[in-house]
């Protein structure tokens, strides 16, 4: 990797070398090389599937690695299970929050320590003021927000006091304000000498926090070095695969909806639920409605509502002339309304399914896969269509939905809300967690989206995002619609102000 930090001991913190592992006949790291010294910030950016999450494991020893050594301040160490590599000094916070839903927020930081309470407490304190973090301590983790959960684990690996931080995708569920006091934790842990490695998809963040990057492609570091060495474009050049190019020039032109020629197909009146008050807005076909602003604004709230899964306070919402407020969820989606959730895990995936059913599951009880029969031809040939169109990695439709990466879980829940053909498509998050090349994927999905005619709402908190697939967009901020852009007006900038509650002054 780079050369080390002044001052630092030339000996990397850990060091992984040759690491392979296979699970049967899927071989997933392929002989992996990589170190991180005192002081250091390693971003590990790679596809879905790229082995990633499995080198991480076997660094905290819930995996033993088929082959290779691992080396802690340049001795070998044997990192056969969690507990000895916490005794190491390694400590992961991991993407997905592993909290005891009915144990208070200070039980699930403090388990585990046998020192004494008081200084605990004291300590706790301490880095929740660095982090500028508000947590009610005698909360129960089930109340928390993904958000909430995130900063949690963050908070219990800072209690640890941890040589070697591994961070994977800290920041996917924080505020804009919630990252930039993370960064300036890591960047006070850099100087403490603690070695981090720094797991995300957010290429930026690569070059505000890291010192060196190195990309993972099927198994194999392909690429890495000084990030002064890299531009975002060559990073994305890296992640992208081969035949990427080819794909894009071939895809269309962007072409505006034209609002005054099209009745909307959903109308959203007054509407008022616990979290959001007064949301009026229209969806036409063949749009992209972007919905952005902050964690917290009550934009989830709204779209759960909108899908019959929270009780309607007030207000309207009709879908193609037909009133469908406080409809329960089975029949919204009858009518035509479908949902791919913000957390894939609680609502978005049968775990202990395959990926053929997940991908059909929502067409069950209807004329194209049957209630009790399943016609298994036409289930596997749906799901094979999705898994070549958003390039899921698999080894067999049948395997377990738990044996897929994370981003490949998020593209199997977006075919799923696909299938049923919906007039409406809601979007809640619809990248998070995944990489980009798998976003291009999945961004070339919503675009045909689109060009078919159907309509999709999309709550995003990627301002990027926004910006690059939205037609028009509506901030809101605590609870309201606070603005709304054409297609023209949409901006990082302007959308950022509006989501923090200024609204810039547009020209009439």
């Amino acid at each position: 990797m780079a050369a080390n930090v002044s001052g630092k001991t030339s000996v990397p913190r850990l060091e992984v070398r040759g690491i392979k592992k296979a699970f049967g006949q899927n071989v997933v790291l392929k002989g992996i090389d990589l170190s991180v010294r005192a002081g250091e910030a390693v971003a590990i950016i790679g596809g879905n599937g790229a082995g990633k999450s499995t080198l991480m494991k076997i660094i905290m020893g819930i995996y033993t690695c088929d082959d290779g050594e691992i080396l802690i301040e340049g001795k070998p160490a044997k990192l056969s299970k969690p507990a000895a590599s916490l005794e190491a000094g390694i400590y992961m916070v991991p993407q997905e929050p592993l909290l005891f839903p009915n144990m208070t927020v200070l039980e699930n930081i403090l388990m585990g320590f046998n020192e004494n309470e008081g200084e605990l407490k004291k300590r706790l304190s301490m880095h929740m003021e660095e982090l500028g973090f508000n947590l009610n301590l005698q909360r129960k983790a089930n109340t928390l927000s993904i958000a909430e959960q995130q900063l949690v684990e963050l908070l219990r690996g800072m209690m640890r006091n941890a040589q070697i931080l591994i961070l994977d995708e800290p920041t996917s569920a924080l505020t804009f304000g919630e990252v930039q006091a993370l960064f300036k934790v890591v960047e006070d842990l850099k100087r403490k000498g603690i070695a981090i490695i720094y797991i995300t998809h957010r290429l930026t963040e690569v070059f505000e926090i890291a010192t060196d990057v190195a990309i993972m492609r099927d198994g194999m570091i392909t690429l890495e070095g000084p990030v002064a060495n890299f531009t975002k474009e060559m990073l994305i050049q890296g992640l992208l695969p081969k035949d990427a190019e080819a794909q894009q020039q071939g895809e269309k032109a962007y072409e505006p909806v034209k609002y005054d020629e099209l009745k909307p197909v959903l109308e959203v009146k007054n509407f008022t639920g616990y979290g959001f008050k007064d949301i009026t807005f229209n969806l036409y076909p063949g749009e992209i409605l972007g919905i952005a602003g902050v964690v917290g604004a009550g934009r989830t709230e709204l779209i759960s509502t909108i899908f019959g899964r929270d009780k309607t306070l007030g207000g309207k919402v009709i879908l193609d002339g037909r009133d469908i407020t406080g409809m329960p969820t089975k029949q919204i989606l009858k009518e035509g309304i479908n949902f791919v959730p913000e957390d894939r895990h609680y609502h978005g995936l049968f775990k202990i399914r395959s990926i053929s059913s997940n991908t059909t599951s929502a067409l069950l009880g209807g004329d194209e896969i049957g209630k009790v029969n399943m016609n298994r031809r036409r289930q596997k040939a749906i799901a094979q269509k999705y898994v070549d169109d958003f390039r899921t990695k698999i080894v067999s439709l049948e395997d377990l939905i738990g044996s897929l990466s994370g981003g490949n879980q998020q593209k199997v829940v977006i075919a799923r809300s696909l299938s049923t053909s919906p007039k409406v498509v809601i979007l809640d998050e619809p990248t998070r967690g995944i990489d980009a090349a798998a976003r291009a994927d999945v961004y070339a999905i919503i675009r045909q989206l689109k060009q078919a005619g159907v309509a999709v709402l999309m709550v995003s908190s990627d301002i990027e995002e926004v910006v690059e697939l939205a037609d028009r967009a509506v901030t809101v901020y605590q609870g309201r619609i606070n603005g709304e852009f054409s297609r023209e007006e949409i901006t990082q900038d302007v959308l950022t102000s509006a989501s923090f509650g200024i609204v810039q002054e547009r020209g009439v």
